[in-house]
């Protein structure tokens, strides 16, 4: 059986870009603020279990 050679800068080679969407939900100060309070949430009722 043999090999494919593929080319070293090949597309599939190098990471794929972001969409509009992914670099909105980036740079979006609301977005992030919302992440950040549901992160806070369940950290707190992870603690609040462990007591």
């Amino acid at each position: 059986m043999t090999a494919k050679k593929r080319a070293p800068y090949d597309k599939a080679h190098y990471a794929p870009m972001p969409t509009g969407l992914t670099k909105y939900m980036r740079t979006s100060l609301i977005w992030q603020f919302y992440r950040f309070i549901v992160i806070n949430l369940k950290y707190l009722r992870l603690m609040r279990s462990s007591e």
